[in-house]
């Protein structure tokens, strides 16, 4: 007698985030041992700051189904669709200074990079926290922090992916912006399976966080030059009292990027709207 298909309903695509799930594919030992699912938030960053202030472990998690005001860079609204993304943020209590808090960007999106190269998809990173496909922003990082005289409190990594959104829903959500946006789904083919990829994205944020606090900056810098996406582009820097064109050529040790024009000597940029302009 032949045996009833049943759907392996844990391996679903179209499954809801599960904490036992994603639990199954973490190697971590601090990040995702104590982690929050909710359906709505409005946004996991702000979750996470007040568990943060009120004791949270490092390597607390805050996961959402979706958020109704979640932010990018410079305050921009992050499109936060219900049930199809990863919308994540990670509680770290690194005992570094504050000038130190930047390297933390860049391990975040490495992380990302490295979860979706897991994907078979190539991913780079630009400068300060976007992740790339085929020049398409697919993910964005969000950095918070709390000081205390010379020392950092804690630092919280936000994350937004877009994994399973598609083309027509990204239209809608960012306009004219949703030019320059993609999705795994869209990049892959294919759907893509949330609880396994927030699992690995769980497993780099805690191999590069490892790395920092056993060597420094050397390895996110060296990592982050070998995936930057951005170094020998044109590009149009925008700030708030000008616009300007320069050629990108990498970051600086401290993690700051690194253009120039063609009769000026290299310079560096702290906080810049960054565009490719080729």
């Amino acid at each position: 007698m032949a045996s009833r298909c049943v759907p392996d309903v844990g391996r679903s695509l179209e499954a809801p985030l599960s904490i036992e799930t994603i639990r199954r594919g973490l190697v971590t030992e601090r990040i995702g041992v104590q982690t929050y699912l909710f359906g709505e938030v409005g946004s996991t960053n702000a979750v996470l700051r007040h568990l943060a202030q009120t004791g949270a472990a490092d390597g607390t998690v805050v996961l959402a189904e979706t958020q109704t005001v979640g932010r990018g860079r410079l305050g921009k609204p992050w499109f936060s669709p219900p049930a199809l993304n990863v919308y994540a943020s990670v509680l770290l209590r690194p005992p570094i200074a504050p000038s130190a808090v930047p390297a933390f960007a860049m391990i975040a999106s490495l992380a990302v990079a490295d979860a979706v190269w897991a994907e078979g998809l190539p991913a780079s990173v630009k400068w300060p926290n976007d992740v790339l496909v085929a020049r398409r922003k697919v993910a964005g990082t969000l950095v918070g922090y709390a000081i205390e005289g010379d020392r950092t409190q804690y630092v919280i990594l936000g994350v937004g992916v877009n994994l399973n959104v598609d083309r027509a829903m990204l239209v809608t959500g960012l306009g004219a912006a949703a030019t320059d946006a993609g999705s795994l789904r869209e990049a892959a083919g294919h759907p893509i399976d949330r609880n396994a990829f927030a699992a690995r994205l769980l497993n780099a944020l805690e191999k590069w966080d490892d790395a920092y606090r056993a060597r420094g900056p050397a390895p996110v810098l060296e990592a982050w030059r070998q995936r930057d996406g951005l170094a020998g582009h044109l590009v149009r820097l925008r700030e708030p009292h000008r616009e300007w064109l320069a050629r990108a050529i990498g970051v600086s040790a401290d993690g700051r990027l690194l253009v120039q024009n063609d009769s000026d000597a290299p310079c560096e940029v702290t906080d810049a709207e960054v565009v490719f302009a080729d």
